[in-house]
Order: C-alpha cells, then sequence, then structure tokens
C-alpha cells in the first residue's frame, strides 16, 4: 500500500476523483427563459348546473377573484385566462400552474355555497376536474 510519497494511500489527502472534489465541480442547471409552455385545464359544473345547485358564472367570478400568481390574489394579467362556456370551465395559465390548485379552490367554493356535503370534485383525466355528486347508494345494498 505504499506509493514513494512517504505516506501509505489511505492517508493521502482525496485527490481529483475524492468524494471531497468532486461535488464542488457541479452546477445546477438552469432551464432556458423563453416561451413557457401553456397549461389548460377544465372544471365540468355539468351535473349540478343542469340541476340549478350551482351556477357556473359565479365559480368563474370565485376563481377570476381567488387565484394567486406569484403570491398576489387579481393579479392573473395575460398570464392566466378564466373562461367559461355554458357550464364548463377553462383555465389556461402560461406560469407554473397547479392543477391541484384549481381542485383546492373548487372545494373552498364548494364549502363557501355549503354543498360541499354533496358535491365532490373528481379527475376523470389528466387536464380536467368535473364535480360529482356523492353516490348516497350504499345503504340500499346493506339491506
Amino acid at each position: 500500500a505504499w506509493d514513494g510519497s512517504g505516506l501509505p494511500r489511505f492517508l493521502r489527502p482525496l485527490g481529483l476523483f475524492g468524494f471531497g472534489m468532486a461535488i464542488k465541480g457541479i452546477k445546477k442547471k438552469v432551464a432556458a427563459k423563453g416561451k413557457r409552455a401553456l397549461l389548460k385545464f377544465t372544471i365540468d359544473c355539468q351535473q349540478p348546473a343542469d340541476d340549478n345547485i350551482i351556477e357556473p358564472k359565479d365559480l368563474e367570478k370565485f376563481l377570476n377573484s381567488r387565484i394567486k400568481v406569484e403570491g398576489k390574489t387579481g393579479n392573473l394579467g395575460e398570464r392566466v385566462v378564466v373562461t367559461r362556456d355554458k357550464s364548463k370551465i377553462h383555465v389556461s395559465a402560461e406560469v407554473p400552474f397547479s392543477k391541484r390548485y384549481l381542485k383546492y379552490l373548487s372545494k373552498k367554493y364548494l364549502k363557501m355555497q355549503q354543498l360541499r356535503d354533496f358535491l365532490r370534485v373528481v379527475a376523470p383525466n389528466k387536464t380536467s376536474y368535473e364535480l360529482r355528486y356523492f353516490n348516497i347508494n350504499e345503504d340500499n345494498e346493506e339491506e
């Protein structure tokens, strides 16, 4: 285990490929600032809207007033656009925007309208949510 330097190999300071030196050279990659991808999400209020339980225009207004961009409400600008056609609400955002945040806000709206016990927010696919009724058929199955 001698290499002629006077010290055994295991006592020499760590070289170029040692543990201490290699970590210092690693640099984080920074994403290129360019045009960010546009995210499109929809919230389908078809079932409750047909029964006149919920007004889609009220949910649209709620989302417009509550969505935060960079930590501030009412800061949508052109980055986040909330639109509605009939009973579907479309949210398109170019900033990093979470689909989960839409679910959170939808549930908050349902709670405000005291409908949280009757409606739930379900994701039928990757880019949309749907307001559905809870299944109350469970009592009939037990008998």
